[in-house]
């Protein structure tokens, strides 16, 4: 009996055929940059064959759904912001380099609407940038903290989260409102000094902890006696300092 010979392999494809998927890619991905940039995840996929030229079936050969294309465009903006904070990790004055980093990540992100999608979650454009980006940040938040720059009672939570008001009051700023103006506010707020708004406790934060009266950094509440109001001596001489100056009017 003869034996059936297996099937052979299909022919590779035409280099032909192959340069006119990749030109085709590239065509469906310059047209979903400038289409998310300019309307986020709400424009449809097939406004984004019309600009590249091409059919909503090539879209789909090359990106399986719409969020898939979003990611693959936006992914690498994110990750050049993640890049970019880790190399300033070490960077000297971390104060100025920590606002100076969220001032340039307003300005590069505000006109692109598909990035504040990406950088709000309202998408994760690939699994772990996000966090990554979270992480990158922190590390230059919490810097900032140590060398007195940045308030002590902010967390990463409040600043993503100011980050993304700021990214909203940019893109809705009157043209008698100077570009930069809501940027410049945020990063004041997030500033130690006198007569700042004592921050509601963070739930997350261990009951036996509270704000200290002066810096608002965590204060461990002792057992027995009176609770503490300050964190240390030196916050204890500054109120006590500006209490004085307060009473004799200098």
């Amino acid at each position: 009996m003869a034996r059936r010979r297996s099937p052979s392999p299909p022919p590779p494809l035409a280099p032909s055929l192959r340069s006119d998927a990749r030109r085709n890619r590239e065509l469906v991905l310059q047209a979903a940059r400038s289409a998310f940039e300019e309307a986020g995840l709400a424009v449809p996929l097939g406004e984004i064959a019309r600009r590249a030229g091409v059919g909503t079936g090539t879209v789909y050969r090359h990106f399986p759904s719409k969020e898939a294309l979003f990611r693959a465009t936006v992914v690498d903006r994110v990750r050049l912001f993640t890049d970019t904070a880790r190399e300033l990790a070490h960077a000297d004055d971390p104060g100025a380099v920590f606002f100076r980093y969220l001032s340039a990540v307003v300005r590069l992100s505000v006109r692109n609407k598909g990035l504040c999608d990406a950088l709000e979650g309202s998408l994760e454009p690939s699994p772990g940038v996000e966090e990554g980006f979270r992480e990158a940040l922190t590390v230059l938040l919490e810097r900032a903290q140590q060398a007195a720059a940045v308030r002590k009672d902010v967390t990463i939570d409040d600043v993503m989260a100011l980050l993304m008001g700021c990214l909203s009051m940019e893109q809705r700023r009157g043209p008698a409102v100077a570009p930069g103006r809501m940027t410049a506010l945020l990063c004041d707020s997030l500033r130690p000094g006198r007569h700042v708004t004592k921050l509601p406790q963070n739930p997350a934060v261990r009951r036996n902890e509270t704000g200290c009266a002066a810096c608002g950094g965590p204060v461990r509440v002792s057992r027995t006696g009176r609770p503490a109001r300050y964190c240390g001596g030196a916050c204890r001489q500054r109120a006590h300092r500006e209490r004085a100056r307060a009473r004799t009017g200098t």
